[in-house]
C-alpha cells in the first residue's frame, strides 16, 4: 500500500463515520446540543466536512466543492462563504442547520475531490511545503495527516453525539 493509498483510505472512513452519524436523522436531532454549548451533529458534520475541503483544495490547488458545486447556496448560511466553522461562536454553531440529505451530499462531494487528488499524489510529493507560515513549515503529509485527525475527531464527537440521542 501507498502512502497516497493509505491516505485515500483513512479519508473514506471519515466520510464512513459522518455519513452514518447523520444517517436518518431528522433537522430537531441533528440541531440538538447536549448542553448549551455543545457542538450539535448538524455543524459538526458541516465542519469537518468545510475543513477537509477548504485544506485539501488549497493543497490541490482547485476550488472548494462548497462554491464549485454550489453548496454554499444550498446550505443558505448566514456566513462567509470562505467560513469553515473555526472560531466560530456558539450561537454561530447553532445556526448551522441542514438536513442530513445534505449533509451527507457535501461529505460524499467533499471526500470525492479528495480522493481524486490524492490519486495524483506520489510519495516525493509529501515533502512538499505547502504552509511556510509555521515552524517548521508545514508539509503536505503534516496538513493532509492533521486533516483526517481533526476530521476523525469530529466525526466520533457526532456519532457520541447521535448515540446521545439514543438513535
Amino acid at each position: 500500500m501507498t502512502p497516497a493509498q493509505l491516505l485515500i483510505d483513512a479519508f473514506g472512513r471519515i466520510e464512513q463515520t459522518g455519513r452514518a452519524a447523520v444517517e436518518d436523522l431528522d433537522d430537531d436531532q441533528l440541531a440538538h446540543r447536549a448542553t448549551a454549548d455543545a457542538n450539535p451533529i448538524a455543524w459538526l458534520v458541516w465542519h469537518l466536512a468545510r475543513v477537509q475541503d477548504d485544506h485539501v483544495a488549497d493543497v490541490a490547488g482547485l476550488e472548494q466543492v462548497w462554491t464549485a458545486q454550489g453548496y454554499a447556496d444550498r446550505f443558505g448560511l448566514p456566513f462567509e462563504d470562505s467560513a469553515t466553522g473555526y472560531g466560530q461562536t456558539s450561537e454561530e454553531v447553532g445556526q448551522v442547520r441542514a438536513s442530513a440529505d445534505l449533509l451527507a451530499d457535501y461529505l460524499s462531494a467533499v471526500t470525492a475531490q479528495t480522493v481524486s487528488y490524492l490519486q495524483t499524489v506520489a510519495d516525493g510529493d509529501l515533502d512538499r511545503v505547502v504552509d511556510e507560515r509555521w515552524d517548521p513549515p508545514v508539509t503536505l503529509a503534516v496538513r493532509l495527516v492533521s486533516v483526517v485527525s481533526d476530521d476523525l475527531q469530529h466525526a466520533g464527537q457526532a456519532a457520541y453525539g447521535r448515540g446521545l440521542l439514543g438513535a
